[in-house]
């Protein structure tokens, strides 16, 4: 049965500084690190098994999300994330001067 990603729970681990999701017993994840006014959004992973099936597409969205809704600037440290934004003009407002 193929995965829906919008059904997945995305679990904010404050603690830890990661967006993470559980798919089949793996533990996908976006890692991050916080300043004043900013999140750089560092490195996703996801376990072989689980690749291509939209996981890390819904780690980053769910980044963002929580981005936007904390009013924090991203930085787009991970080429997956960076390439994500360059994608959806939807979230570029998001981008950190230094980064566009």
């Amino acid at each position: 049965m193929a995965l829906n990603p919008d059904e997945l729970h995305v679990k904010h681990n404050d603690d830890a500084q990661q967006f993470e999701t559980t798919v089949d017993g793996y533990t996908a994840l976006l890692a991050y690190h916080r300043a004043p006014g900013l999140i750089s959004l560092d490195h996703t992973e996801v376990p072989p098994p689980i690749e291509a099936q939209g996981i890390a597409a819904k780690l980053t969205e769910t980044a963002l999300e929580y981005a936007r809704a904390q009013q924090l600037r991203v930085v787009p440290a991970c080429s997956y994330v960076a390439a994500y934004i360059r994608k959806r003009p939807e979230y570029q407002d998001l981008v950190a001067q230094v980064q566009r």
